[in-house]
């Protein structure tokens, strides 16, 4: 019944996709990978909206706190420790659900991407690294401008690697990211309870944040690993060193949970539910 069959629960930010992801993994004896690029990094619980080992309710997560916040974590990476985990808990007889709303994570899962293996050029990131976002996107543009949609334009590591490999190779970046055969029987759905509530929902978990001490997280990991490694690019952390933080961080967070939903529309295979009753049939439709 449960061999090779994966679910995605996907949504943007706030839309509550953890919380259904743990109800329904309670109900098919189910367990979590996240796919989520922030929640892999340590030390980084209160910005990231990690969840916590009382949350979980005795699910077991995976790719939460893998590495330290001034450590790179390539998608490559990413794609190769998400597949043997999933592959793992399938030959225990479990259902495995793969959880979050970082996009590229789980395309590079469900459409088993073929990854260009392209080492990094030290002297060409660091003069990618001098130039600024617009700089970066103006000359993505020209050399690639299907690159542009698939990738953040907020992400400056995804530009420079996207120049790195169109630059070193001759061709496009977006034409090297070929989808491969199917490795699992997936089932996407997408958790969207709309503008409105998610507004709201953004609102109340940054008040709700800062009340925990995200200040005092975010000055703690910026006199430790400074502004420079990705994972302080990530919304909640630069946004302390400013005037009116909260506000900013609220504006943020919302145009991200915006783009997100801009890059789960493309996909006509995804889902969409408002509620658990809903997903809960389709996994049970799915499963049997």
């Amino acid at each position: 019944m449960l061999n090779n069959k994966l679910i995605v629960i996907l949504g943007p930010t706030a839309s509550g996709k953890s919380n259904l992801a743990i109800k329904l993994a309670n109900q098919f004896k189910g367990q979590i990978v996240s796919a989520d690029s922030r929640q892999i990094y340590k030390e980084m619980n209160i910005g990231t909206a990690k969840i916590t080992k009382k949350e979980m309710q005795g699910v077991p997560h995976y790719l939460i706190d893998m590495i330290k916040p001034n450590q790179e974590f390539s998608l490559a990476q990413f794609q190769k420790k998400a597949v043997q985990i999933i592959k793992d808990i399938q030959k225990r007889n479990k259902l495995p659900f793969l959880v979050g709303g970082t996009g590229l994570y789980i395309q590079s899962i469900v459409d088993n991407f073929q990854i260009p293996k392209i080492k990094p050029d030290k002297k060409l990131r660091q003069k990618l690294e001098s130039k600024n976002n617009k700089e970066l996107y103006n000359q993505l543009k020209k050399l690639d401008p299907q690159a542009l949609e698939i990738i953040d334009l907020n992400n400056k590591r995804r530009l420079i690697r996207a120049l790195e490999v169109c630059l070193i190779t001759g061709q496009k970046f977006s034409e090297q990211k070929h989808k491969g055969p199917d490795l699992f029987n997936v089932l996407q759905i997408g958790l969207n309870p709309g503008i409105k509530i998610l507004d709201k929902r953004i609102d109340q978990r940054v008040k709700q944040m800062i009340k925990a001490g995200l200040f005092k997280e975010a000055k703690r990991l910026i006199k430790k690993y400074g502004l420079k490694p990705h994972s302080m690019s990530g919304i909640g952390y630069k946004e302390t060193l400013l005037d009116k933080a909260e506000e900013l961080i609220k504006i943020h967070t919302r145009q991200y949970s915006r783009h997100q939903m801009s890059w789960f529309r493309r996909d006509q295979r995804i889902r969409w539910v408002k509620t658990y009753r809903e997903a809960k049939k389709l996994i049970r439709d799915f499963l049997f």
